[in-house]
């Protein structure tokens, strides 16, 4: 490990050489037949090594205003960091550069004045929306469209004869589903609204349908705009001359960034595995688990199966820009040609692979959950059943992870290539049931550092809650803001499928030419990602 007296007199690029030099010396897994590959690679996989990147990580956010965003020095370094690693061991490395809209909130407030002055906390009561307006909104809370029954079928802001003239000069209280958030705000700009609330959408008790959410208008908007819990949206809307003060900080610019991608040397370049994982952080942060875990797992995945000589090509990508509603891996999906569109067999996808109070999330290719987004395209349900087949046989319970559309696999099930992959939870609470299967903390969250500060090797120092963590580590090992039970398992896990599907697709159903085109149902709502229902 590099000494903080010597990366704070080295700067940024040398302190990542010298790290790099840590990591020269693999063992990695040789070339061997079908089964035994997945055995060995998987045995290969330490958590030594996987650990060794978060430092590295941590190390590039600490030398680089303290995170690894995109479009800022920090990112850069970290692609460095990977494309380094991939060209020494072997791979053919490609940086793809792109543009995107770079936002950030860098301060915000809330209060109602009346009837009931009360001041509401940031990331507790409300959050900032991505891409939101800069600047301060003061006016009556105008509901617009709501749908407060059962089933909440909510269409609020959709369309421009949602907003009565009330709106004008008011603050458009919203509600989520059906569209893009980025429309219907942009929707209440245009009534002449001067701010924006949107609640979540209450249509189920599940958390994510009912609690605080964090979500992205994709673009910007010229007015203040931030998101409240369903129960609170349920207050405001029943509350009679509301009125209420929004306060934003906002910086909202087109940036420049890039993708990462490594591609083996063996396979079939017709039958191509593709494994992802997003590098970014959000701005204020390290991004340690989110998503360094991710980033980690894969990179050391791929350095350990540098010799492996594979059936299939294998390409690994570290997506920029993710933060930003999967700019990196939209725009790579997008500017793929039809030919190189059907060479793509499936998309592995591994966000949030260590989080501290976890849970073994595995995406539910087959939608036997029966819950949120439908299945996969075609394939996906192949996909989860051999990370399902690795957790028993590791006597390892697992959730169903819905296909949201909140990270990169969004993209790839949007144009009907099957995925599937990891996920051990962001900011939902756990529950008593959770704790049975995996143990941990009931009434916190699985990542209690969710795109806070804390995401680092130091969470207390950055500010998480000490007694919170003090709890974690009674039960856990953890290594900073990650849980290393969690990670190993989870990156064994990544192992098996990379060594799985490199060597075997043949339980994935062709895909014909005439699909690419279609959209499931899952794959509907991962289009947008998070800005929609």
């Amino acid at each position: 490990m590099v000494s903080h007296s010597l990366r704070r007199r080295l700067g940024g690029v040398a302190a990542v050489a010298v790290l790099l030099g840590t990591f020269a010396v693999v063992t990695p897994a040789q070339a061997t037949s079908g089964g035994n590959d997945v055995r060995k690679l998987t045995r290969s996989v330490t958590l030594a090594g996987l650990l060794r990147h978060l430092v590295a990580l941590q190390a590039i956010a600490t030398l680089n205003g303290g995170n690894r965003a995109s479009g800022g020095p920090g990112y850069d370094r970290s692609a460095d960091y990977v494309a380094t690693l991939m060209r020494h061991a072997g791979y053919t490395v490609t940086r793809q550069p792109f543009q995107f809209n770079f936002c950030e909130d860098t301060g915000s407030s809330f209060a109602q004045n009346s009837p009931t002055p009360t001041t509401y906390a940031d990331q507790t009561d409300y959050d900032v929306l991505d891409c939101s307006g800069n600047g301060t909104a003061t006016g009556l809370v105008v509901p617009v469209d709501l749908a407060l029954t059962t089933p909440n079928a909510s269409s609020s802001g959709c369309e421009a004869t949602d907003f009565t003239p009330a709106v004008a000069g008011n603050i458009a209280l919203l509600q989520r589903g059906t569209c893009p958030f980025g429309q219907k705000v942009a929707n209440a700009e245009a009534a002449g609204a001067i701010g924006a609330i949107m609640m979540n959408q209450g249509n189920s008790t599940a958390p994510d349908r009912q609690n605080l959410f964090f979500g992205t208008l994709g673009n910007p908007v010229g007015i203040p705009a931030i998101s409240v819990s369903y129960p609170m949206g349920v207050a405001f809307a029943g509350t009679p001359n509301l009125n209420v003060t929004i306060t934003t900080q906002t910086i909202a610019e087109v940036r420049d960034t890039e993708n990462v991608f490594a591609e083996s040397r063996w396979g079939d370049p017709d039958e191509v595995v593709m494994v992802g994982a997003h590098l970014d952080s959000e701005p204020d942060t390290a991004g340690i688990n989110d998503n360094g875990t991710g980033s980690a797992g894969i990179l050391e995945v791929a350095l350990q199966m540098r010799k492996m000589k594979t059936k299939n090509k294998v390409r690994f990508a570290w997506w920029g820009a993710e933060e930003s509603n999967l700019a990196g891996s939209t725009f790579y999906v997008n500017n793929l040609t039809d030919e190189q569109r059907a060479a793509i067999a499936l998309y592995l996808n591994f966000d949030m692979i260590g989080s501290p109070n976890y849970t073994f999330g595995v995406y539910d290719g087959d939608d036997s959950a029966g819950q949120g987004s439908g299945p996969g395209p075609a394939g996906s349900a192949q996909i989860e059943a051999v990370f399902q087949a690795f957790f028993a046989a590791r006597g390892e319970a697992t959730a169903a992870a819905d296909f949201t559309g909140r990270s990169d696999y969004g993209p790839f099930i949007a144009t009907g290539i099957p995925a599937g992959g990891l996920f051990t939870g962001a900011e939902v609470q756990k529950t008593e049931a959770d704790v049975a299967l995996w143990g941990g903390v009931a009434g916190a969250q699985y990542d209690p550092c969710y795109h806070a500060p804390c995401d680092s090797l130091t969470p207390e120092r950055n500010g998480a809650d000490a007694a919170l963590y003090r709890q974690l580590r009674r039960e856990y090992r953890l290594f900073g803001n990650v849980n290393t039970f969690a990670f190993d398992t989870n990156a064994d896990a990544v192992a098996t499928a990379v060594a799985t599907f490199a060597n075997d697709t043949s339980t994935i159903p062709p895909r014909p030419a005439a699909l690419s085109g279609t959209r499931s149902a899952a794959a509907r709502g991962a289009a947008a990602g998070s800005l929609t229902e």
